[in-house]
């Protein structure tokens, strides 16, 4: 009995260890508050449509939303611990993931570690709470697409639109307003080649857009006291 207790330990270890590697999610089941909480982690580039290069560290977006789906189905999990250091990527699938987490009913804790640029600033701001590191930097530019684009006013209106709805949605859910958000989006002595501001740790908390300037510990502490607050 002893001895398939352990391959069973064993074999939970592995596939915990596999889900990591895979797909940068983790199950956090040890703490004393005995809270069941999911991480998952968005890295590199989020990826859409297209696929990215081998040779590039990116998170894929249908592993993400099936996964947020599965939380907010799954009566065991108590919380939510996203981690960021991503450098944006595909507009849709980013704001699908900014939406799917803002619509959960569960505990949702954000935690930004070295950058959450272009689109991870959506992602950031999605949960209940938010933290940045002292170090971590967030790039707020305007939306760029890649290819040919044909200039006709249409095209523009499109950029537009798609703005607009990024604008909206950070602006809905941090404490800054779209006018400031667009002033640091068309900032122009900022980045050498391109438009946009660079926030770095407390500078994210100043302007509104990051809750509080906190690591790994704050952001646990954080996550079950909305726990134990949703349970009462």
């Amino acid at each position: 009995m002893g001895e398939k207790t352990s391959q069973e330990a064993l074999e939970k270890e592995r596939d915990a260890e596999a889900k990591i590697e895979k797909t940068g999610q983790a199950d956090l089941n040890e703490n004393e508050q005995q809270h069941k909480i999911h991480m998952i982690s968005i890295i590199g580039e989020v990826e859409g449509h297209d696929i990215l290069g081998s040779s590039t560290k990116a998170t894929k977006y249908e592993h993400i939303l099936p996964e947020l789906a599965r939380i907010e189905d799954n009566k065991e999990v108590d919380g939510l611990l996203i981690l960021l250091n991503t450098m944006g990527g595909d507009v849709e699938a980013g704001l699908a993931i900014a939406e799917m987490i803002s619509s959960l009913s569960k505990p949702t804790v954000s935690l930004v570690l070295g950058g959450s640029h272009s689109i991870g600033v959506p992602i950031a701001v999605s949960t209940d709470y938010s933290f940045i590191v002292p170090t971590g930097t967030m790039v707020i530019h305007p939306v760029r697409l890649n290819g040919m684009v044909i200039g006709v006013a249409q095209t523009f209106d499109y950029f537009k639109q798609i703005q607009d709805r990024i604008s909206q949605f950070v602006t809905g859910h941090c404490n800054i307003s779209e006018k400031r958000f667009l002033e640091l989006m068309m900032e122009t002595k900022v980045l050498t080649k391109d438009v946009g501001s660079i926030l770095v740790g407390k500078e994210a908390v100043k302007e509104g857009i990051i809750d509080q300037v906190g690591g790994i510990r704050d952001a646990l502490k954080k996550l079950h006291k909305l726990i134990e607050k949703k349970g009462k």
